[in-house]
């Protein structure tokens, strides 16, 4: 069934998508449970429009337990006012309201995970039917979209923001662009380990310009990783024209490349995870990266873990049990040789 043969959403916004001004509102989805029959989940959202111009779409909470882009969109959704923008900023800063309250990576109705869903379906569980109003309403209104994530309760990464290589190379270049002007410590080209139900992809797939980010993680912010955030926000802002200004750039950006599997370092045992790499370090093809013990008995042998490529760690496990089948390292390439770049 195409797209335009899909029954209407049930899912309906309390602003007006048309109007000028600043609007604070909801995303109503009618929820009916044993605590409220005639209940709803509502997932704020806000809209600052003013005149003609692009439109951008900034997420957070894609996953319920990373943090810096909730506080930082909430932030912003309290500042920005319509005499600062020339076009329309969508705010939703806890895309997966549900998992949200629940400080999880996951939705504690339907165990539905956000970011796997796309494009959704309006007749399918709570969250696949709240990434369908997104593929179907919300980015086709937009020129630009920011996704900002960090890696929650089990990951830890440097704080980078990222694009896709596409087939679509002017699109493509936009995208980096726009990563490289966020202006996080790292600009990571990415490769995800399956792309195809993704909000990434959904959004791409439409031709719409897209940015995502990781921000640190183990289920917490930091002063430095929200000062990226903030930063980041207005810098993408101002990439896309609808704020005035040059973005602000401390620093200049490690640009890093993944090109492939053997990025993603898998654990084949269950344990007790030692890292003996640092993120942010450099390391060489062949270097010790992790060991994991035998969580069970005593006198059994660790199982050591390889740099399958030379490289910078990008992230690693955060949460010290490890299962057969969790990433528990991965390393990025310094592209083209060049350890920095200033846009």
């Amino acid at each position: 069934m195409s797209s335009d043969q899909l029954p209407n959403s049930s899912i309906s916004a309390t602003i007006d998508f048309n109007a000028d001004g600043v609007q604070h509102g909801f995303l109503q989805l009618p929820y009916s449970s044993d605590r409220s029959a005639w209940g709803s989940i509502m997932i704020p959202i806000c809209q600052i429009k003013h005149g003609h111009g692009p439109t951008a779409l900034l997420t957070g909470g894609n996953h319920g337990d990373e943090y810096e882009g909730p506080t930082s969109l909430l932030k912003l959704a309290n500042w920005l006012d319509e005499t600062q923008v020339q076009g329309r900023v969508i705010i939703v800063p806890m895309m997966n309201q549900p998992a949200f309250e629940a400080g999880s990576r996951t939705s504690p109705i339907d165990a539905g995970n956000m970011n796997r869903a796309f494009p959704g379906h309006p007749c399918g569980t709570l969250t696949e039917r709240i990434a369908d109003y997104f593929n179907r309403i919300l980015v086709p209104m937009c020129d630009y979209a920011l996704d900002i994530h960090s890696g929650g309760k089990t990951l830890d990464l440097v704080p980078f923001a990222a694009a896709h290589r596409l087939e679509n190379k002017t699109q493509e270049q936009t995208c980096i662009n726009g990563a490289l002007l966020f202006g996080a410590p790292y600009t990571l080209l990415m490769v995800d380990i399956d792309a195809t139900q993704l909000y990434d992809t959904a959004v791409e797939s439409q031709g719409k310009v897209f940015v995502t980010t990781e921000l640190r993680g183990g289920g917490t912010t930091t002063p430095c990783s929200m000062a990226i955030a903030d930063r980041g926000l207005q810098n993408f802002l101002k990439f896309t024209g609808i704020i005035a200004g040059e973005p602000d750039l401390p620093q200049a950006t490690k640009l890093l490349e993944m090109k492939g599997a053997s990025c993603y370092h898998v654990s084949q045992d269950q344990g007790v995870l030692e890292l003996m790499v640092a993120i942010g370090e450099h390391v060489k093809h062949g270097d010790l990266l992790a060991s994991v013990h035998n969580r069970h008995r005593t006198g059994a042998p660790a199982s050591h873990y390889y740099a399958e490529m030379s490289g910078i760690v990008l992230g690693r496990r955060h949460a010290p049990l490890t299962e057969i089948g969790d990433v528990i390292v991965v390393l990025a390439s310094v592209l083209g040789g060049a350890k920095d770049y200033q846009p």
